[in-house]
């Protein structure tokens, strides 16, 4: 058993007030490999703002669970080397499908976790997610569990539909499972197709897919039913045109890719909203580096000099969601 404390990490439940009461939203940037987690923590120790390191099944299978747990120790003593005093890191498991892997995850120094039981009954949902929050909570470990269903592909999570929350359900769920926060549904959606062209307008002037708004009638339910309480938002990237007319015009394929509009985000952070997950955007940004450098040096092929520019790419795209988007900046001093 290892305690996310001897880490350095810390978990949820201070930093989900803090930013209720603020007006703003946690970064929660998920990472695969030491690029990503390298320019997620320049980022957040440069501009001073709490952050979420999100690992899903997947990832955690891709870098090693060990390999894994050093690389969270050595985030936290990285971001004390440039300049971060009291560094405010959480380890949290993104999309858990079961007690086993939570409990793995908190057993090896996760500060955070995530039961995703919202593809079940919804009696069977609370359970679960009842039975990782009382192992959890023996650790202080902080635990979201979710309601309603998010359509798109994120690593082993996929679904061809979304669900909106039901806000009646929202009371009893937090009650009975003792749940730390809440990831709802309201339009957002996994991956870098996050709407089908029939479910958007096109704008005449640019011919861009312009997406669906968000229900925010549906967050303003669960915030009239939940005051107060950390709400999640899951899919919430912003799938930049840039990096998309990027790849495409070198090589990639990526026709109609759209995102969440970053004004309903910003609107989003203001509100109960303090933890909103962002992935697919730093792979856009990632890629668009790496097939530039290639194109550009077709003859390259020393992994430096290609990934060291895709981590700039993505250290930039990360602080531009933390200052212009999410407002966290400056609020882990």
């Amino acid at each position: 058993m290892v305690s996310y404390k001897e880490l350095g990490l810390v978990n949820t439940r201070e930093m989900f007030a803090k930013a209720i009461k603020g007006g703003y939203a946690i970064p929660a940037f998920n990472f695969n490999n030491m690029e990503q987690l390298q320019a997620i923590i320049k980022a957040a120790a440069e501009e001073k703002s709490p952050v979420i390191l999100q690992v899903s099944k997947g990832a955690r299978n891709y870098a090693n669970a060990t390999l894994l747990r050093y690389m969270a120790q050595g985030a936290v003593a990285y971001a004390k080397e440039l300049g971060w005093e009291n560094p405010q890191i959480v380890l949290h498991l993104d999309h858990g499908d079961s007690f086993e892997l939570c409990k793995s995850c908190i057993d090896s120094g996760f500060s955070s976790v995530m039961i995703d039981g919202s593809h079940l009954p919804y009696e069977e949902n609370v359970a679960l997610t009842k039975q990782v929050v009382d192992y959890a909570h023996q650790y202080d470990v902080t635990v979201e569990g979710e309601l309603g269903v998010l359509a798109g592909v994120e690593d082993e999570v996929s679904s061809d539909h979304h669900t909106y929350t039901d806000p009646e359900e929202v009371i009893d769920f937090a009650t009975r499972t003792g749940c730390d926060s809440l990831a709802i549904s309201i339009g957002t959606s996994h991956g870098a197709y996050k709407f089908t062209p029939e479910q958007c307008t096109r704008d005449p002037k640019t011919g861009l897919l312009v997406p669906p708004p968000l229900a925010f009638e549906v967050l303003d339910a669960v915030m009239e039913k939940l005051p107060g309480f950390p709400i999640v938002l899951h899919g919430s990237s912003s799938v930049p045109q840039e990096y998309v007319k990027t790849i495409n015009e070198l090589g990639g394929k990526l026709p109609d890719a759209i995102g969440i509009p970053e004004e309903e985000l910003r609107k989003a952070a203001k509100s109960a909203v303090c933890k909103i997950n962002i992935d697919s955007d730093s792979r856009l940004a990632m890629t668009a580096a790496i097939r530039k450098v290639f194109t550009d040096k077709p003859g390259e092929f020393d992994p430096r000099k290609y990934l060291g520019p895709a981590r700039d790419e993505m250290e930039r795209l990360y602080k531009h969601k933390i200052e212009n988007v999410l407002g966290s900046n400056g609020k882990a001093e």
